[in-house]
């Protein structure tokens, strides 16, 4: 167990020096993003230091994820009252600095690409999947207009996540919806440990 908090808390996005951990902290009906500092390397073991606040407002924050080079959190910010009305920004980590509103008419649970400067984003009205190209320009984030990604419609998970992205940036994984033309078809692999054994064993160091 890494951390118990007064709230329910749902992680979201290692930094990639696994050094940070983003995890929604819900209480009052509304969700505020932290920051779990990680201390330690992969030889001499990990401990959890002293959460931080990134985001407190009266809005609901959530979807807190890093881009890959750890420079940003993108992140789902929803006014109260408003659950269909989320948009995705862009903040520098640690701060300070913007934020850069990503969405234009709806968006919730950011995901970056790791193979381009690309963001991508579940278009909340049609729960389609839409993408912006960004570029950084010293301490400024500067996103395009965005764009159909996946124009099919799909089915969203409640507070999960709806879809993944493929490390090559090409595909997702989701579960089409009902009457869009998508097979609605989900795959079980049993004994996945025993496989994973087998194409990766684990050897001395």
């Amino acid at each position: 167990q890494l951390h118990e908090g007064p709230a329910r808390e749902l992680p979201l996005s290692w930094h990639p020096s696994g050094k940070f951990l983003t995890y929604t902290q819900e209480g009052g009906g509304q969700g505020d993003t932290m920051i779990l500092p990680m201390d330690g390397d992969s030889l001499r073991g990990w401990s959890p230091g002293k959460p931080f606040v990134f985001l407190n407002t009266p809005a609901n924050e959530s979807y807190a994820m890093f881009s890959p080079d750890g420079r940003w959190i993108a992140y789902t910010l929803t006014e109260p009252g408003e659950p269909e009305a989320g948009q995705v920004y862009v903040r520098p980590f640690p701060g300070p600095g913007g934020p850069w509103r990503i969405s234009t008419q709806s968006g919730a649970q950011p995901e970056w690409s790791a193979s381009g400067h690309e963001l991508l984003y579940l278009e909340l009205t049609t729960n389609t999947i839409k993408y912006v190209s960004y570029t950084v320009v010293g301490d400024s984030f500067r996103a395009n207009t965005p764009q159909v990604w996946q124009p099919t419609a799909f089915t969203r998970f409640g507070r999960g996540r709806s879809f993944g992205l493929h490390p090559d940036g090409k595909r997702v994984a989701l579960i089409g919806a009902q009457g869009a033309g998508v097979g609605g078809k989900v795959a079980f692999v049993f004994n996945f440990f025993d496989e994973l054994r087998r194409i990766a064993p684990v050897t001395g160091r």
